[in-house]
């Protein structure tokens, strides 16, 4: 049987549309296949609306891997301004938020738009709402059947992504493949996501809508961003991103002080000894959740009475402030999937597999999971960029 394209990529997101570009405008036939009904899902809802597009700040050290290393030949390759250069390309108006996160002054389907116009310059075939039904491999070509279509090519492409955020059709389907094709799978788990906290924490459920910045950490990383009380437990971009490194029945810590000066509760007690200690939180929390700290550190009166030991003690809780998450939200709310296709199968300049030539995978269908604030995007087009290339290598050689 003869190929009927150069390369069938599967799953039509930011990763397997640029790598479907990539490789098409460099002269390669490229079948563009996924389940849903329109490419792109999960770039219209994110950033907001407006998408998050990248991070000037994108790294090595921002992604999460088994191997820390793997991430770094496409990312070197492909980088936050050469991503940038194609959104300027297109006459896309865009912003920088805090922390070097980029986003479209307009709609996230300017970056949709974007991805289908390179794709057409490559003349890429595109099939939506066609469900995978069916692939195999067999004389150097790997077979497709989605619905009524068959299809082979000498390069597939797993850019399914993982099961994060079910209701937009996400599902573990690269893993069933990877297994299929004896890849290791780094057991998949919900990541960026809001965690829950038990009944012994029910005092701070109910401070839900509160906000205040702090520094959260989980290990030995730490982030200072605002956290977010929610009705079932902890949120906010402090908490999710501290996430993506918990595991269960593991303690977070938070600082809800964290521009306090060493000492500072002496020097207020010196200063302004007739303060209550409820008032001297206030000053610096909300006040729900000054009132909160305050009753379970079970310190009440004025600051001057109290002990400069009870004093410290309190200080020192509060810049350590330990949680133990009863668990998280899952899959259902986390924005990401952290573990995936294991790294150590794959080339990581290529993306190919090592032991299956021709078969590819990128984006969050790869054990490589960024930080909040468009770092996954970054991985998705740095991948996607690396596995086109070569693609258009292998079936130029």
């Amino acid at each position: 049987m003869s190929a009927s394209h150069d390369a069938i990529v599967l799953g039509a997101g930011a990763a397997g549309m640029l790598c479907s570009a990539v490789a098409g405008q460099r002269g390669r036939r490229v079948l563009l296949l996924d389940h849903a009904p329109a490419p792109g899902a999960k770039i219209l809802i994110s950033g907001g609306g407006r998408c998050n597009f990248t991070n000037l700040g994108t790294g090595p050290d921002n992604y999460l891997s088994e191997n820390r290393h793997f991430a770094k030949s496409a990312l070197s390759r492909f980088t936050p301004l050469d991503f940038l250069a194609m959104v300027e390309r297109h006459g896309i108006a865009w912003h920088e938020k805090t922390l070097g996160q980029l986003f479209c002054d307009g709609s996230a389907r300017q970056v949709v738009n974007m991805l289908l116009d390179e794709c057409a310059q490559g003349g890429v075939e595109l099939a939506c709402g066609e469900p995978i039904a069916e692939v195999g491999h067999a004389d150097g070509l790997f077979h497709v059947r989605a619905g009524a279509r068959r299809a082979s090519a000498p390069a597939l492409v797993v850019a399914t992504g993982g099961p994060a955020i079910p209701k937009m059709g996400a599902t573990g389907f690269a893993y069933d493949l990877a297994r299929q094709f004896e890849l290791k799978v780094v057991q998949p788990r919900p990541a960026l996501v809001p965690l829950t906290l038990g009944a012994e924490e029910a005092l701070f459920r109910e401070l839900s809508g509160v906000s205040v910045e702090v520094v959260a950490r989980a290990g030995k990383v730490a982030f200072r961003e605002a956290a977010l009380f929610t009705h079932r437990g902890l949120s906010g971009p402090a908490m999710l991103q501290v996430s993506s490194y918990w595991r269960h029945g593991e303690a977070i810590s938070v600082d809800f002080l964290p521009d306090s000066a060493p000492g500072w509760v002496l020097a207020a007690k010196a200063s302004q000894p007739r303060k209550s200690f409820r008032r001297l939180l206030c000053e610096a929390l909300p006040e729900r959740l000054a009132d909160a700290l305050g009753e379970r550190l079970g310190i009440a009166g004025e600051i001057g009475a109290l002990t400069d030991k009870a004093l410290l003690a309190a200080a020192a809780r509060l810049a350590d402030w330990g949680f133990t998450p009863s668990g998280s939200e899952g899959f259902a709310k986390a924005e990401v999937t952290a573990g995936g296709i294991a790294t150590a199968g794959l080339s990581s300049r290529s993306m190919e597999a090592t032991r299956v030539p021709g078969l590819f995978a990128i984006g969050e269908a790869v054990d490589v999971t960024g930080w909040l604030g468009g770092y996954n995007f970054q991985w998705a087009w740095a991948s996607g960029v690396a596995a086109g290339r070569a693609i258009a290598e292998r079936a130029g050689s």
